[in-house]
């Protein structure tokens, strides 16, 4: 019988020392990566009223900056009511400069004027007559019946005078009152706030990306009636991309909202930051198709994380392996 030399039983014993120490190792290195996958947050845009739809310059996948068009509804209706609240604006400033213009043109004001130092005139001269016909009277040179009709001269003219200034005043004032003018002045702005809710909703049924980002779906195509605040396109911004992978529970405490992480991906160079943003505050079993066998009957939490500003964003759906910073 062949025995089996002491060196060779030496080796294999180291060998398999080996490869237990690697296979704790592998071990503990799977316990402290977790895996997940990107998500995305898509906005859903539409309209807040229905129309028919007129154009859709942007297709799925395409790429979107800031401001790019992404649909309009038709603006037949929408400009004819923009028209109809423009003069409406015109219409009430028309109205309530009227009410703050003078009543009379300037000559007829200034004829009034005329008139009334040429009353003026008359009852200083009445004045002068009633005034001496009164100290005749006293001397017994004048009447009485020369005092009264000197009188009855002087508050004619009088009476002459405070219809002159009566008219000027008339000529010179509003034509109508400080309510009035008030309830016009207060006019026109409602009717320029009714012409800016109206440009805005003309703006509504035309809008424009709210952020650079990418085309993940649309929804109608020109021509098809959109009802009213239904998605027509969906945004995928850059910036809304997250991670969301599963912690088991005994590692969860050392994760805290703003913590740094670090992840790596299929064709993603090398490894990546990523910000803490949600911690669930529940925990649940392993989802198995993300957990291997034995990791199956473990508690996890689920937590998101805010990948640094890359100028290559994450496609969702696309795996990722995170680990703590």
């Amino acid at each position: 019988m062949n025995r089996i030399p002491r060196p060779a039983i030496v080796l294999v014993a180291i060998a398999m020392l080996a490869l237990v120490a690697w296979l704790l190792l592998r071990s503990g290195a799977d316990e402290d990566h977790w895996l997940g996958y990107v998500e995305g947050e898509a906005l859903y845009i539409g309209a807040p009223q229905a129309g028919r739809l007129a154009s859709r310059p942007v297709e799925r996948g395409a790429r979107v900056a800031v401001g790019a068009p992404l649909f309009a509804l038709d603006t037949v209706t929408s400009d004819a009511e923009t028209q109809r609240a423009q003069a409406q604006v015109t219409q009430a400033q028309a109205q309530a400069a009227d009410l703050e213009a003078a009543r009379q043109r300037q000559a007829e004001v200034d004829v009034w004027h005329a008139q009334e130092r040429s009353a003026a005139a008359q009852l200083a001269k009445a004045q002068r007559d009633y005034d001496r016909e009164t100290q005749l009277v006293g001397e017994g040179i004048a009447s009485r019946a020369q005092v009264d009709a000197a009188r009855a001269a002087r508050d004619s003219a009088q009476a002459a005078l405070d219809q002159a200034r009566a008219q000027v005043r008339a000529g010179e004032m509003s034509a109508g009152r400080d309510a009035q003018i008030r309830a016009a002045q207060a006019g026109v702005t409602g009717a320029q706030a009714a012409l800016r809710g109206q440009q805005q909703r003309r703006a509504d049924i035309a809008p424009t990306s709210p952020a650079a980002g990418m085309i993940e779906q649309t929804f109608f195509n020109p021509g098809e009636w959109v009802p009213a605040n239904v998605p027509v396109v969906a945004v995928l911004p850059d910036d809304k991309r997250k991670l969301r992978f599963y912690v088991p529970e005994d590692r969860i405490a050392a994760l805290r909202m703003g913590s740094t992480v670090r992840f790596t991906c299929d064709g993603c160079g090398a490894a990546r930051e990523a910000k803490v943003s949600y911690i669930s505050p529940r925990a649940e079993f392993t989802p198995p198709v993300i957990y291997s066998e034995r990791a199956r009957a473990k508690l996890v939490f689920l937590v998101e994380a805010i990948p640094a500003p890359s100028g290559q964003p994450l496609p969702p759906g696309l795996p990722v392996e995170v680990e703590p910073q």
